[in-house]
């Protein structure tokens, strides 16, 4: 029997949690599953995903924060669409498609928590318990996620785990080090620019803006303040003037990119950290960084931190709930306290100055993430989760 499904997201913004449902929708078998995407409030890049697999999207064009007439365009659109399943990501997608579903006496219905967000008051979290109690479940990424939930009165025991899926297939473009056969012999900079096939260090610096004669540290997200980037910009000043040699290049763009660059050019100068804008190609870049650093206040399961360690770049972040799902204190990477941003100098330093213990942590990094968060497992683990409760319904 194919089960009828509905994922509903506010947008397909360039999220993680959009990339998700996205290899989600595309990966699932077809035999089994009539998938089709809804987009609460608007389209998005990662459209192309779901077009490339022939995947239907509805967009409902929600315009205000508070929008009754997009609530009954939703459920004009899952009365027509007639789901098994309704999953639904993301706070308003989570309060507006639960709600329409409820009403439509939809079989199985889903929620999805993503991050531990704590941007949400006490409203918001009243909305996700009286919904939670409602609904069949709920999936998550991540057991900090879950214990953050259960905090605010949500039962632990009504959400799911699948962790995020990255690809993993082994032409993946991986740094090498200059004690690996590839790179033997070779400077940091030259073992760099061998390691990623397909793009090399000096187109790899022409895109980015920097000069390929500099040691290059990675950011990757949106210019916001769960990202906390003011404190890299800081750390990146104090590992220039530490070494002298390295630059801190910020891929992304978002609301605080203007007050994020006046910060750094009070605080330091564009040859110890550089803004490169949004990258498109960044798992072609990531090779060329000797580490990737990761400063947020919370996260589910970062997928900046996923690819960077798919590509055996050591990975130093903040040590918060999401990023300990991932990174392995002392053998994938570092976790520093939270906002300490001369630890993240002081530990980057130790790993430029020790190349077999970056590689042995880039190594262990790649080989966690083949093993344990691939996308045929996440969407594997969906399909389990899916057929499970449409039987008991």
């Amino acid at each position: 029997m194919t089960i009828r499904l509905c994922l509903v997201i506010p947008t397909l913004d360039c999220g993680g949690a959009e990339k998700q449902l996205c290899l989600l929708a595309a990966g699932l078998p077809r035999d089994r599953f009539d998938v089709h995407v809804v987009l609460l409030t608007r389209d998005g890049p990662r459209r192309r995903l779901l077009d490339e697999a022939n995947v239907p999207v509805t967009v409902i064009g929600k315009r205000l924060k508070a929008d009754p007439t997009a609530y009954f365009r939703l459920r004009r659109c899952l009365k027509r669409l007639r789901p098994d399943i309704v999953h639904t990501w993301l706070f308003a997608a989570n309060s507006y498609g639960r709600t329409a579903a409820r009403s439509l006496a939809v079989p199985t219905i889903l929620g999805s928590e993503r991050c531990v967000d704590l941007w949400k008051t006490s409203r918001h979290f009243a909305i996700d318990r009286y919904l939670a109690r409602r609904t069949t479940g709920l999936t998550t990424n991540s057991q900090g996620v879950i214990d953050f939930y259960a905090r605010h009165g949500i039962d632990a025991a009504r959400f799911h785990v699948v962790p995020n899926g990255i690809e993993t297939s082994p032409d993946d473009a991986v740094r090498r080090w200059p004690n690996t056969p590839e790179a033997a012999g070779a400077s940091p900079v030259a073992a760099s620019s061998a390691a990623a096939g397909r793009l090399d260090r000096d187109a790899a610096c022409r895109r980015l803006g920097v000069d390929p004669g500099r040691r290059l540290i990675f950011a990757v997200g949106r210019l916001w303040p769960q990202k906390r980037y003011r404190d890299l910009i800081w750390g990146g000043e104090m590992l220039g003037l530490l070494r002298g040699d390295t630059t801190l290049v910020i891929l992304g763009d978002g609301p605080q990119r203007g007050e994020l660059m006046r910060y750094r050019d009070a605080v330091t100068n564009p040859q110890r950290v550089w803004f490169a804008g949004p990258q498109q190609d960044v798992p072609e870049l990531l090779p060329h960084a000797e580490a990737f650093w990761i400063g947020s206040a919370y996260e589910g399961q970062s997928n900046a931190v996923m690819e960077a360690m798919r590509a055996a770049v050591p990975v130093v972040a903040s040590d918060i709930p999401g990023n300990r799902d991932l990174v392995v204190d002392g053998q994938t990477g570092i976790l520093v306290g939270l906002g300490d941003a001369a630890e993240f100098a002081k530990v980057t330093n130790g790993l430029l100055e020790d190349a077999d213990r970056a590689a042995d942590y880039g190594r262990a990094g790649r080989a966690r993430i083949i093993e344990h968060f691939s996308i045929d497992d996440m969407t594997q683990r969906h399909v389990d989760l899916y057929q499970t409760l449409s039987r008991r319904s």
